[in-house]
């Protein structure tokens, strides 16, 4: 797969629209949407005989020009269910850092402030290597074998009760910067680092939460965890409903402000957005702790185990979340009915 290119221009809320921060404006599929074949998808996720293929889906919310246009559960959720998101909680680790960035207490290019590294060759790694999953360190992301995953070791054994050190204690094993590996590992890293930086431990990771990104937000719902040392575990357990995980997408459509006010750094969505080098593989592109889904779209998104989806598509002023359990070998088939909708949906021309 060729390097992505396609990155379209983010487009401001529509004017005199209430911003989703209380409520979601609710709004019919307008017009110019495909909206019957669009009905037809979503029935073959949640009607009557709904493909077996894309497994258990939990939900799909779909917010287009700002409003919500489309919301779905499956038998065992709705609007007040929280869901774990997995690995679509890297995506929320990189708003933090990126804040951290606007306050001017971190820095890109500066080498990561980890004191076990100072004496050896991993003192070369920076926060730009970490959030590019670039960093060089030793990490097995497997979900399955547990005799060679560095990922189930972290969460659930060795590491489980502080898995930023579990992971800083990982050899390095290619020059920073050379080598793309996703490590679940990394993010946690980034976390314990964020809150070194913001101080306080648990309640204050849980304050700066509160103040600089939910309660904006409106994400009223989101319960992030933290493991035994007061990390936060930002490799996967943060907690949501469906729709407050679609206003954290729709931060990130917006250019990373929020009703007026800037939450994110100037860029830093497009930072989210630009490729690394070199590639995750033949198929797959990464930008910093968000992935590039589809280049003809122009879409980015964070994914996370068994099928979580934060889709953002500026060309098309589209925001979707899906939420479920599909198994990996399953993957193509709820990226392409995903694919599917969101084609539906025209590209916008001013």
């Amino acid at each position: 797969m060729q390097k992505p290119t396609n990155r379209p221009p983010l487009h401001p809320h529509p004017q005199g629209q209430d911003w989703p921060t209380k409520a979601w404006p609710i709004g019919p599929l307008a017009d110019d949407v495909a909206s019957e074949h669009f009905r037809e998808l979503t029935q073959t996720g949640f009607g009557q005989g709904s493909s077996q293929d894309l497994s258990l889906n939990l939900a799909l919310v779909v917010a287009h020009r700002g409003k919500l246009v489309s919301e779905h559960y499956g038998r065992s959720a709705d609007e007040g269910t929280t869901l774990v998101s997995w690995s679509t909680a890297k995506s929320i680790i990189h708003a933090v850092i990126g804040m951290l960035i606007l306050d001017g207490r971190l820095d890109l290019e500066a080498p990561a402030p980890v004191p076990e590294w100072a004496g050896d060759e991993r003192r070369n790694i920076t926060i730009q290597h970490l959030l590019e999953m670039t960093s060089g360190l030793e990490f097995v992301e497997d979900y399955v074998d547990d005799q060679i995953s560095h990922v189930i070791e972290m969460l659930f054994g060795e590491g489980e009760k502080d898995v930023a050190a579990y992971a800083r204690s990982m050899p390095l094993i290619h020059e920073p910067g050379t080598f793309h590996s996703y490590s679940s590992g990394t993010t946690n890293i980034l976390a314990a680092i964020c809150g070194e930086i913001i101080g306080g431990g648990e309640e204050g990771m849980r304050t700066f939460l509160t103040e600089r990104l939910f309660g904006p937000l409106g994400m009223t719902s989101a319960d992030p965890r933290f493991d035994k040392a007061g990390t936060l575990i930002g490799s996967s357990y943060i907690y949501a409903t469906a729709q407050d995980f679609l206003r954290f997408g729709y931060l990130y459509l917006r250019d990373g402000v929020w009703d007026r006010t800037r939450l994110l750094p100037k860029g830093w969505v497009e930072h989210a957005r630009t490729p690394v080098e070199p590639e995750v593989d033949e198929t797959n592109w990464y930008g910093a702790h968000w992935w590039l889904l589809d280049d003809e779209l122009g879409a980015f998104c964070a994914i996370g185990y068994e099928g979580q989806y934060i889709i953002v598509v500026p060309d098309r002023d589209l925001v979707m979340v899906r939420l479920g359990k599909t198994p990996s070998e399953r993957s193509d088939l709820v990226v392409g009915w995903l694919k599917d909708m969101i084609q539906c949906f025209p590209v916008v021309t001013a």
